[in-house]
């Protein structure tokens, strides 16, 4: 049974029980990690109508250069022979045309949105070379440009593909910071802050207040390649167990 367990858990995302969750993160809320992870991004998959506005928004905001993505959002079709078709065209920064299949082919399609993770013990800060990437005193995992020499081991590292090298550009490491420029002025990241129908979520996790506190505290969640040991802060409700 043991042997079972483990080898679903790797070939699936990790159901998380939002009490068992929570006690998971105790230790963080009361503050006896050294590098706290005081925030957490919530994906509610259910409620993604695929529409792109995040993207399109994080884009703007970070001045995101054409052909690279700080978040994204894939679609994906699940068909009846089990076959899955997952598709990004540009990142969904233009949203998604209608699928296109024969009639009784297709059993379900649904969104999920992408982005860093912000991992509590994420490899990229490991393999830097020059400790470019680091961790935050509240637990954002950012790339310092001025250090960063572009070797792209970070990039390779991470096991979500949410990292690249701008070669046409600044020829540095990039990634989705979670906004962390707005949020140090008390503002949602901008992705949170113009989805329409509220899949994103994003707060404190040390704040009764708090949506996400709440949450954690109450839904079922998952994340995405538990077996990799990141210990992502991004959840998601009703993640499909296609999803990887």
């Amino acid at each position: 049974m043991n042997q079972d367990r483990r080898t679903f858990l790797k070939k699936s995302s990790l159901t998380l029980a939002g009490s068992g969750l929570y006690i998971a993160l105790f230790p963080m809320i009361s503050g006896a990690s050294a590098k706290q992870q005081l925030y957490a991004y919530i994906v509610d998959t259910e409620k993604c109508i695929g529409c792109g506005k995040c993207a399109a928004a994080c884009k703007k905001e970070n001045k995101v250069p054409d052909g690279y993505y700080r978040t994204w959002v894939e679609r994906y079709s699940i068909m009846k022979d089990g076959e899955v078709i997952v598709d990004s065209p540009k990142g969904a920064v233009d949203g998604f045309k209608p699928v296109k299949m024969e009639k009784g082919k297709i059993e379900k399609s649904f969104f999920v949105p992408k982005l860093c993770n912000h991992c509590a013990s994420p490899n990229c800060v490991q393999v830097c070379p020059v400790g470019a990437t680091y961790v935050t005193k509240e637990g954002f995992v950012l790339v310092d440009e001025k250090h960063c020499v572009g070797c792209s081991y970070c990039v390779q590292a991470c096991p979500y593909g949410a990292r690249y090298v701008d070669h046409f550009g600044s020829g540095v490491a990039d990634k989705c910071t979670w906004c962390y420029h707005r949020v140090t002025k008390g503002l949602q990241p901008a992705c949170v802050n113009i989805c329409p129908s509220d899949a994103r979520l994003f707060g404190r996790i040390d704040d009764p207040k708090s949506s996400v506190h709440s949450i954690l505290k109450e839904k079922r969640l998952q994340i995405l390649k538990p077996e990799t040991g990141n210990n992502p802060m991004v959840f998601y409700v009703g993640l499909d167990k296609e999803v990887r």
